[in-house]
């Protein structure tokens, strides 16, 4: 606690004030907290003085709150440009990031438990600078960081607003920021070490060397490339919902199943249901093989019944046999940008609505998937590929479009692979236009990139079709197929082989 207090009066924060008439102060409170390292480690005893936050006016105490942070998927492509340039990642934190945000509206806050000046116990702290919990504090953060970035000669994607670069003739330095938590990459150590006594002389800050443990994510750097996986992660899921000896299973979903919102049994837990549920999707970051079976149960968070919470409990026992898990970006490459587009056909009890399913690779490295029920029914497998594919295109000319930004490369069309030859002939052809004439103009959209030589669309057979994963479950020979073949790889066989060389 008094290191927090010296934080903050270091920093300048705030200055003690009468509390001028027509104002009102707002409490603040300690919240305390154990930092732990991905073995569960403790490395830290914390403790944050917070505003309540709850109790700002909007339009009064203050104005816009919001501020940018990277997409997962961006620090997946940062991290498979690395890989594949043979780039160190670095990562920094900044110590109590949020005082440094200066604040424009005028904040008056009560002095805190336990540091109450003495003979000055009527007195406020007017704010100069954000405190956490204020409504307004990120945005002051990022207002403050982006100043300095820039400063230093950094340029802001204008495709990823969390993404700054800086690009000369003989280098290139990368950085991501999320809130307080910043990577550094470029092809030249020594421009990664001078940007970091940059930032230090800016900010305080803590140098955490090459990147390791970033949101929960188990970063695994070596020189044949960077492996991504979650594991203290899927324990911690498993140790929440009490299933830490139970038994395994191979694959997360029974392809048979099939759940309606009016299900089996009586309702159970929807909080227990809800917190699973948001665990399970944090996870789905580094693994594809789960993100159609936890999309499928997302369905049911309103009135989950015991038949929706034993679909759950079989994603989990298959996490227990899955915990290392992950993927592997490797080094090399062509740098170009190959997506897959799948979708399945009614399936939806209900509604009988479609799933798409999309991966991207860049340099055959997954960045990003997606598996997403479609918003209109379908009335045929072409229509429902069609409308998957459009869906595919809108994330490739953002890739395309990102990557080219970051690298200063000309860029290329991007190729999608579709297992629909029918779909593919609707993309191509206006003639078929008479049997398409119902589909929702927004998804004519792909034409118009085909007709641009933005997108270049193909055929790819079913067997490898490597978005098939992520649009229905499957049987599990071809699950352990697709599985494989999109990229996802245990990594506990890897270590102990490794463990057994040095050996």
């Amino acid at each position: 606690m008094k290191s927090e207090i010296e934080s903050i009066e270091r920093n300048k924060t705030w200055s003690l004030v009468q509390l001028p008439a027509g104002h009102k102060a707002i409490g603040l409170k300690w919240v305390f907290k154990l930092k732990k390292d991905m073995d569960g480690n403790i490395t830290k005893h914390k403790a944050r003085l917070v505003v309540k936050g709850y109790a700002q006016r909007k339009g009064v105490d203050f104005g816009d709150v919001f501020a940018p942070v990277a997409r997962m998927e961006t620090i997946r492509l940062l991290l498979a440009m690395a890989a594949s340039g043979g780039w160190l990642v670095h990562h920094l934190d900044v110590k109590s990031a949020f005082l440094n945000g200066e604040l424009s509206e005028e904040v008056y806050v009560s002095q805190p438990d336990g540091f109450v000046i003495k003979g000055k116990e009527n007195h406020v702290y007017k704010l100069n600078k954000a405190l956490y919990g204020l409504r307004q504090a990120p945005r002051a953060w990022n207002a403050k960081l982006d100043k300095v970035l820039k400063e230093l000669g950094f340029v802001r994607c204008k495709h990823e607003q969390a993404v700054y670069f800086i690009q000369k003739l003989d280098s290139l330095l990368i950085v991501g920021v999320y809130v307080d938590d910043i990577i550094v990459t470029g092809p030249k150590e020594k421009d990664i070490g001078i940007f970091k006594s940059k930032m230090k002389s800016a900010f305080d800050m803590s140098d955490l060397g090459q990147l390791s443990y970033y949101l929960g994510i188990e970063v695994d750097q070596q020189k044949t490339g960077i492996i991504l996986k979650q594991s203290a992660y899927a324990k911690k899921i498993l140790k929440l919902a009490g299933m830490t000896e139970c038994n395994s299973s191979k694959f997360p979903m029974h392809h048979k199943l099939k759940l309606t919102k009016e299900g089996e049994g009586k309702e159970v837990d929807p909080t227990l249901y809800r917190r699973l549920i948001g665990s399970l999707r944090y996870l789905i970051h580094t693994r594809p093989d789960i993100s159609y079976s936890v999309g499928v149960v997302s369905r049911f968070m309103e009135k989950p019944k015991e038949n929706h919470l034993l679909a759950v409990k079989h994603i989990l026992r298959y996490i227990k046999g899955s915990v290392h898990y992950g993927l592997k970006y490797r080094s090399g490459g062509d740098g170009k940008l190959l997506g897959y587009s799948d979708s399945s056909f009614g399936t939806d009890l209900v509604d009988r609505r479609g799933t798409t399913g999309t991966v991207f690779y860049l340099s055959d490295n997954l960045i990003t998937w997606s598996s997403q029920k479609q918003r209109t029914v379908a009335l045929s497998s072409c229509e429902a590929e069609f409308m998957a594919a459009t869906e595919a295109a809108c994330q490739a000319l953002w890739l395309r479009n990102l990557v080219n930004e970051l690298t200063g490369k000309k860029a290329e069309c991007v190729k999608i692979l579709v297992d629909n030859e029918g779909s593919i002939a609707l993309m191509k052809n206006p003639v078929f236009h008479g049997r398409s004439k119902h589909i929702d103009t927004k998804f004519h959209f792909i034409r118009e990139c085909v007709d641009r030589d933005l997108i270049i669309v193909e055929h790819v057979s079913g067997d490898l079709q490597k978005a098939d994963l992520l649009t229905k479950a499957l049987p599990l020979i071809k699950f352990t197929e697709m599985k494989m073949l999109v990229g996802v790889e245990d990594f506990e066989k890897t270590s102990s082989h490794q463990g057994e060389n040095v050996g």
